[in-house]
């Protein structure tokens, strides 16, 4: 698995360490979609290359990409930023929608058009070559060269505008934003739109959220995407991922977690400084959510309830007490059945995963033995969980009023409650 997965991480680690850095400015401009919008103009100049007969990876296909989002990025830089009846933000908006738009009408011209527009979203960091990580860190660390020596009034104009206000803006914004177009091209054609979106974005938000000061950020911003690409490579190994979007789902969970730590240290602090009131809009959202699940049940009892179903998971008995007892017993076997299905599937999928990741090989016989082994396998699967699919809508039909009547009322008494003591207590302060 290292000996795999060392040129990918590698890569991650300098796409971390530009796109970190810019990512702080984007968020201090309040631009949070500018690297969207230019990576899918990037996209646009790639396709139109691959319309005009180049190669999606030759250096003619990335010189169209290389221009279109140059072009893009001096537009953001003449556009301003707060002031006249358009903001930048709009034309940001404006400018991915319609090179999104354009990106499908051109591929869908190109021969494995799908194909083209799923590379371009994903990328393909898996298959990087050593060539490929130095070229990309010696353009990046020029690039950073060139932000260092700007330092002073990129900064300024970023995270003090107010000092910036002597400062010939449009020419810095020009210089900023044409250098953020060639590291966004450089990276698109290596990992697509959406890794290069959360490798700028998502560790400066974390960062944000956690320090203060540009260099506390940017070095938590580099700590943070060095461990999530290590964690999504990792997970789209084990659990064979599409890499690209593993690595997004990580980034997506880091800033979830953070969020969530966030919140609790702040209901904590809450709670220390105002006692248990302080969980009082809790308590009324969660009387809501209570009184909410208990309607849906009794009026749609065949849609989805994931907190039903996870419940009948962790305690079997909720959903096996308003069945008959020959239903119960079907149910029983078909677990079990359905349990041993897939640990075997599971073992056939990893034996299939070896084999794609170069881990093990197999003759062709024995491979084309093991697809229709993993075919069939399938098939009894979705037989048991079909089984199990109608045993769990027939308790339904009987749970919605003999569970769902009673989380309405408990949730509505409880809301109400909670909302005459709150409208008791701000009338009575004074």
């Amino acid at each position: 698995m290292i000996d795999l997965l060392a040129l990918p991480f590698l890569a991650c680690l300098v796409l971390t360490g530009i796109h970190a850095y810019l990512g702080l400015h984007v968020l201090a401009r309040g631009v949070i979609f500018v690297d969207l919008a230019l990576a899918q103009v990037a996209a646009l100049g790639i396709t139109v290359g691959l319309l005009a007969g180049h190669a999606p990876g030759s250096a003619a296909a990335y010189g169209y990409a290389l221009a279109f989002a140059v072009g893009g990025g001096l537009l953001f830089a003449v556009t301003p930023v707060r002031k006249g009846p358009l903001p930048q933000e709009a034309i940001i908006g404006i400018v991915y929608a319609v090179s999104a738009a354009l990106t499908v009408l051109v591929v869908d011209r190109a021969p494995q058009g799908a194909e083209r527009i799923k590379q371009l979203l994903v990328g393909s960091i898996l298959t990087v070559t050593a060539g490929d990580v130095a070229g990309l860190a010696a353009l990046y660390a020029a690039v950073g060269l060139v932000h260092a020596l700007a330092r002073g009034p990129l900064l300024a104009i970023s995270f003090a505008p107010a000092d910036a206000a002597g400062l010939r803006v449009v020419v810095w914004d020009a210089l900023f934003y044409a250098s953020f177009a060639l590291v966004v091209t450089s990276s698109v054609r290596l990992a697509g739109v959406l890794l290069v979106f959360s490798y700028l974005v998502v560790p400066a938000a974390i960062a944000a959220l956690l320090v203060v000061g540009v260099g506390p950020r940017l070095a938590v911003g580099w700590l943070v995407g060095a461990v999530v690409s290590a964690a999504g490579l990792v997970a789209a190994y084990r659990w064979d991922l599409p890499t690209g979007a593993a690595v997004v789902a990580a980034f997506g969970a880091a800033l979830a977690l953070t969020a969530a730590a966030r919140g609790a240290r702040a209901v904590t602090a809450a709670v220390r400084a105002q006692g248990v009131v302080a969980l009082r809009p809790a308590v009324l959202a969660l009387a809501v959510l209570i009184a909410l699940a208990g309607a849906l049940l009794m009026l749609f009892p065949m849609m989805d309830h994931p907190w039903l179903d996870g419940l009948e998971r962790i305690v079997p008995s909720v959903q096996e007490a308003f069945l008959t007892r020959t239903e119960r017993g079907v149910r029983r076997d078909t677990t079990e059945a359905l349990a041993r299905s897939e640990a075997q599937l599971g073992e056939l999928r990893t034996l299939e995963s070896d084999l794609q990741w170069g881990a093990r090989t197999l003759d062709p016989e024995r491979r084309e033995r093991l697809r229709q082994f993993l075919a069939g396998r399938s098939e009894l699967v979705a037989g048991d969980r079909l089984v199990l699919r109608t045993l769990r809508a027939r308790a339904r039909e009987r749970q919605r009023y003999w569970l769902g009547l009673p989380l309405l009322a408990l949730g509505g008494v409880a809301a109400i409650s909670v909302s005459r003591r709150a409208r008791s207590r701000a009338t009575s302060s004074p």
